[in-house]
């Protein structure tokens, strides 16, 4: 029987963990998860375990060399000069224990939630574990080891002959992604994100539009630092609605960093809860009117892990599921049972205060560069456009 929508999880997905001290901390997805169960918005028949990726999957984005390095060096089998010419090692990405079978679970998570929705078996898919857009095919970057999303394209080119639309609202820009389709005219890339002249990885820039073939199907829109929910929301809707027009995708694979919120500690945007009712509300829509529905979700950035990313998440979960219950308080159950493990006081509403921060004092001019940012990024297809009508 089909359902509407699956969670892909299981406690294994925990396993990809870089140390305490880390930002990236995967306790975030038990938080959502346990959310979802406080409000009795999720059964179990709807968690779906994820499966490990094969070495021949891997290998559709990955070299294996990286693969096999990968492996070795969660053994403790890999020189630190040869690891750190696989960006493992590093601050950022620091080798742990059986690292390649963490990393590959996070990745055939993503591929079980791509086969339930293009199966028929549901409509939407969600793998919180995945996200993982720094990854190239040969070196781990910032957290990422494997990249699930890339992978998850090649594989959906390859088993289903579909076009696919990835729409990555994290932070950072997604450039592994963006890099592993740059020829690639199937494969659409729309990224917004703060610009790089203040963040990690320094990429994402509106003229970086995709080359040969594929010139002209990678989107950029590198917002402002500061920017608000009503700028960013203009520029979310109005590059999502303009660039599925333009592509007609199969299905639509959506990357859900949540660290553009203003409490995100390694970012420097300003957005609110608002724009995470929006984010998922639609990429739904979309996703029905080009793709029959077929929508896959997955996780990313977001490291404020206690007072955003469980709120931001399980707005998916419920957009997807078609759940209204998400105004108002949080409930009283989630908030008592992990209170004193959060080392801040946890929200007691899905929805932010209105003054969470002071007022932006270069509020006009964030919003005018932000929009002129999007008319310079779509300018590719409202030329064509234009020039069909005429």
């Amino acid at each position: 029987m089909k359902q509407n929508a699956v969670f892909v999880f299981s406690e294994d997905q925990l396993n990809y963990n870089f140390g305490n001290n880390h930002p990236f901390d995967q306790i975030r997805l038990k938080l959502t998860l346990d959310l979802l169960k406080s409000l009795g918005a999720i059964n179990e028949h709807q968690i779906i375990p994820p499966r490990q990726a094969s070495e021949e999957e891997l290998q559709l984005n990955h070299d294996p060399s990286y693969v096999n390095a990968v492996r070795m060096a969660g053994h403790g089998l890999l020189n630190e000069t040869s690891a750190e010419n696989y960006g493992l090692g590093t601050e950022d990405t620091p080798i742990f224990p059986n690292m390649h079978e963490a990393s590959s679970l996070l990745v055939g998570g993503t591929l079980t939630a791509v086969d339930y929705v293009m199966t028929g078996k549901a409509d939407h898919a969600i793998n919180l574990g995945g996200g993982l857009h720094h990854g190239f095919r040969g070196k781990a970057s910032g957290f990422c080891v494997y990249n699930d999303s890339s992978v998850a394209i090649k594989y959906i080119q390859e088993k289903y002959q579909a076009r696919v639309l990835y729409i990555d609202t994290d932070a950072h820009h997604g450039d592994g992604v963006q890099w592993s389709f740059y020829d690639d005219p199937n494969a659409c890339t729309l990224s917004i994100h703060e610009t790089g002249r203040y963040l990690f990885p320094g990429t994402g820039n509106v003229n970086e539009r995709g080359q040969g073939k594929g010139y002209g199907y990678s989107f950029n829109i590198p917002v402002d630092a500061f920017t608000e929910d009503e700028s960013w929301l203009d520029a979310y809707r109005t590059s999502f609605r303009e660039v599925a027009e333009f592509f007609k995708p199969d299905i639509i694979l959506t990357q859900n960093g949540a660290d553009s919120h203003y409490l995100d500690p390694l970012t420097h945007l300003s957005a609110t809860m608002k724009i995470y009712r929006e984010i998922p509300r639609l990429a739904h829509e979309i996703a029905h009117q080009y793709c029959e529905g077929r929508w896959v979700a997955v996780g990313g950035g977001g490291y404020d892990i206690w007072k955003v990313v469980p709120r931001a998440w399980a707005l998916i979960w419920m957009e997807m599921t078609e759940n209204s219950n998400c105004y108002g308080h949080l409930p009283l159950e989630w908030i008592q049972k992990w209170h004193s493990k959060a080392p801040v006081e946890l929200p007691r509403y899905w929805d932010d205060p209105e003054d969470l921060y002071p007022e932006i004092p270069r509020k006009r001019e964030i919003s005018e560069k932000n929009a002129l940012t999007v008319s310079k990024a779509l300018y590719p297809i409202r030329k064509k456009t234009k020039a069909e009508s005429l």
